[in-house]
């Protein structure tokens, strides 16, 4: 199908596009990689009166480090993540989740803050995203706001981002050195969303856990963060009996949708396998203080 007609904006600075954003309301839609909103456009299942595309403000691009934190601009793609040297040192866990989302033509396209904007809980940032730790920036006419990743996500499409505002940047607290992480994804073929997903990060103190978040991809209505498995493992030794019943506790509050991927046991049982195989490989990974 063809999407309806509409104006084209292409602002070349944030309060340019707040504005453009706030004089037509309702009817205007941001633009960011555009993987997600072209094709709703043209099923019509998104009619914008007014597109803004925000690939031209360079003040939302860019990866750096300021103080304990890693500043991400939202407009930065997923090749970019992909090829950080800052990243590939101290958050290498974006670096293994991106390069796990679709394939090289949507990755120079696609933008950290479109995925996480989207709200879509087959995405894959917004479970790293939690396992880091992250915050969101959000800007408005009236300023800006910053609001913790864990919390964020609050239904299918649905996010604390409100009409009016634009997510300009992500802030990661810079992973300590001695943290292990991993991302462990199911997927039918190249370029599909998860079956299931897991992402753990993970800090080991003498021989046990002293710190670890499991953060679930697309078995629930958003990025699910298995707190009760995290609880389980705290102060213990991550032996093969830990991790079964870490694997345990997810399971436990999975609800997938059924859906050619597969029915509710089978994504139920692989969120499980790959909360196991991402505990394993983040454990390999960590280094004791």
């Amino acid at each position: 199908m063809i999407p309806r007609p509409f104006d084209y904006h292409a602002p070349r600075s944030l309060p340019e596009a707040l504005s453009l954003l706030h004089e037509h309301g309702d009817t205007a839609k941001l633009l960011a990689g555009g993987h997600s909103l072209l094709p709703m456009m043209k099923l019509r299942f998104a009619e914008p009166g007014h597109l803004i595309d925000l690939g031209k403000i360079t003040e939302l691009k860019g990866i750096r480090e300021a103080g304990a934190e890693i500043r991400i601009g939202a407009m930065t793609t997923e090749n970019e993540l992909i090829w950080s040297v800052l990243l590939q040192q101290k958050c290498p866990l974006i670096v293994e989740g991106a390069r796990q989302i679709s394939d090289p033509q949507v990755r120079y396209r696609g933008t950290l803050g479109g995925d996480i904007s989207h709200g879509d809980p087959g995405n894959d940032h917004p479970a790293l995203m939690i396992a880091l730790d992250a915050s969101f920036v959000l800007a408005g006419e009236q300023g800006e706001r910053v609001l913790p990743a864990d919390g964020f996500f609050l239904g299918t499409y649905m996010t604390q981002l409100e009409p009016g505002e634009i997510m300009t940047e992500i802030r990661i607290p810079t992973p300590a050195a001695n943290t292990g992480y991993s991302y462990a994804k199911l997927k039918r073929k190249t370029g599909d969303f998860a079956t299931a997903a897991t992402a753990v990060t993970l800090r080991i103190n003498g021989a046990t856990v002293d710190y670890v978040r499991i953060v679930l991809t697309n078995v629930g209505q958003t990025a699910l963060r298995a707190t009760a498995a995290e609880h389980a493992l705290l102060g213990r030794k991550l032996d093969d009996s830990a991790i079964d019943e870490a694997a345990r506790l997810a399971m436990s509050i999975c609800e997938p949708a059924e859906d050619l991927r597969g029915d509710v046991e089978y994504k139920t049982a692989m969120a499980g396998e790959m909360t196991r195989r991402a505990l394993a490989k983040a454990l390999a990974r960590a280094t004791d203080r």
